[in-house]
């Protein structure tokens, strides 16, 4: 396209380039122009990097013009009067700067969540398509290619580790809780998520990490509070790699100081220790009261 990637509104070079030909029917044709008319509403409209006042000119032309692509489909292509019309109504909110400061950059997939959504199905590509539960043999060269996005999905490592996590223990649970590959894996993400979570104040940092460890915690304990109902003999070593992510991200929780594990703290607590005596406890409570 002659411009630096992070200079284009992707979906919108996508509608110009190409073409009905391109597709083996019409109906995959229309439903990929619709996909790509959705991504522009969501990155730009949705949930935008910068908040749009609410009497945002730019943002209302912007809505009713996908709103006529989505009742009748427009003819794209360089040339079509219809894409100009739309590219007219993007780019405007596309290159408004996030700071006092002018960008060449353009904004349309880099708000919050709609960039994690978008990051977290790349990463899907690291698992085997023949085998949902196993990492691919590619991995480091496919997360290069991943990384490559960061500037236009607004990403860094910070949240890439995050995200990484999150997807690495999603699979597991997905796949039937066999794998447990997928929660070391998991769990290694997770104590660079630790180094991170200890180094950053930034707010919004912070409260994606909170709901993605309050769900992994939720998940783990909801499990460990009765161990000896979820685990037996043959899954004994499931269930140490599950204590290690829960205790590690209760850890991470207590240490965040943004969270209400932090508030309700009282001097230094062992969370490790205080974790798994609550499991012990709990879990001997269950076993006597069947």
């Amino acid at each position: 396209l002659g411009k630096r990637v992070e200079a284009i509104v992707l979906p919108l070079e996508f509608l110009q380039q190409f073409k009905a030909s391109d597709f083996s029917d019409a109906e995959e044709y229309e439903a990929w122009k619709v996909r790509n008319l959705k991504i522009i509403e969501a990155g730009l409209l949705l949930h935008p990097v910068s908040p749009l006042e609410k009497n945002d000119s730019g943002a209302a032309r912007l809505r009713q013009v996908l709103k006529g692509a989505f009742d009748r489909s427009i003819e794209t292509g360089k040339n079509s009067e219809s894409m100009q019309v739309l590219r007219s109504a993007i780019m405007p909110l596309a290159c408004r700067s996030v700071d006092a400061f002018p960008s060449e950059t353009c904004h349309w997939a880099d708000g919050s969540p709609f960039n994690l959504i978008l990051y977290q199905m790349l990463l899907e590509a690291c698992f085997d398509s023949n085998d949902e539960s196993t990492i691919i043999e590619e991995l480091d060269e496919v997360l290069d290619l991943i990384k490559k996005t960061w500037p236009i999905l607004g990403m860094n490592q910070m949240l890439h580790s995050l995200c990484f996590s999150w997807v690495l223990f999603h699979r597991f649970v997905a796949t039937g809780q066999v794998e447990n590959d997928l929660l070391l894996a998991a769990e290694n993400q997770l104590a660079e998520v630790e180094k991170d979570a200890k180094t950053t104040k930034d707010p919004l940092y912070a409260k994606i990490l909170n709901s993605t460890l309050s769900s992994i915690l939720g998940w783990a304990e909801k499990r460990l509070l009765a161990y000896h109902d979820t685990f037996q003999a043959e899954t004994i070593e499931l269930m140490q790699s599950v204590v290690s992510l829960g205790v590690l991200a209760a850890k991470i929780l207590v240490e965040d100081i943004s969270t209400e594990y932090r508030r309700k703290r009282r001097g230094e607590v062992d969370v490790a220790r205080n974790r798994i005596e609550t499991y012990i406890r709990s879990s001997l409570r269950t076993a006597f009261a069947q």
